[in-house]
């Protein structure tokens, strides 16, 4: 490498840009680098996150150092760039802490699978006890309608009785298990 601790920071800069000067850029970012991180760090108080913040500014330079333009010194541009990119980083924090908070919140609220599982098959047991204390009738027709799903009308065929005895016994059944189950639901 060249001895480039003397030369100007414009014509190290004017060196990368026009020439891909390799040892410009690493005597640039060897100037800098402590000063960047420094200024990063006492915003952030987060040595990765300084670091990080550091090490972009410096890919970005030289990934786009034939497309820079700039206008200002170039202590000036890369401060800048460091003030913008931790307000960036604050933000995007900022959101995640937010995003994680209301994912918390929504998660808790709809993850109670288990706990409705438990009152569901609690439910399901307690009726399935109370269809059994039904009178003979009035269970069969509760189970043919509601367990196998037959229309009163095939019911009323299958069991010889009429539509409205069916009907009967159903509203009957629900009654009874709609007493029976009240307490459940207190």
């Amino acid at each position: 490498m060249k001895g480039l601790n003397g030369i100007l920071d414009s014509e190290l800069l004017n060196m990368l840009i026009n020439e891909d000067d390799k040892s410009a850029f690493s005597e640039l970012y060897n100037r800098y680098w402590d000063k960047l991180f420094g200024a990063a760090y006492k915003r952030l108080r987060d040595v990765e996150a300084a670091e990080e913040i550091v090490q972009d500014i410096f890919t970005d330079l030289w990934l786009r150092r034939g497309e820079l333009n700039i206008k200002s010194e170039l202590p000036v541009y890369l401060f800048s760039a460091v003030k913008y990119r931790v307000i960036n980083y604050v933000h995007k924090q900022a959101v995640k802490k937010a995003f994680e908070v209301k994912g918390a919140i929504v998660y808790s609220e709809l993850d109670n699978s288990t706990e409705e599982t438990v009152i569901a098959n609690d439910l399901k047991g307690r009726i399935e006890k109370h269809v059994t204390l039904l009178p003979d009738k009035c269970r069969e027709v509760y189970q043919l309608s509601r367990d196998q799903y037959q229309s009163n009308k095939d019911i009323a065929r299958q069991l010889s009785i009429s539509e409205k005895t069916v009907e009967n016994q159903i509203t009957k059944a629900l009654k009874r298990l709609r007493t029976s189950l009240n307490s459940f639901f207190l």
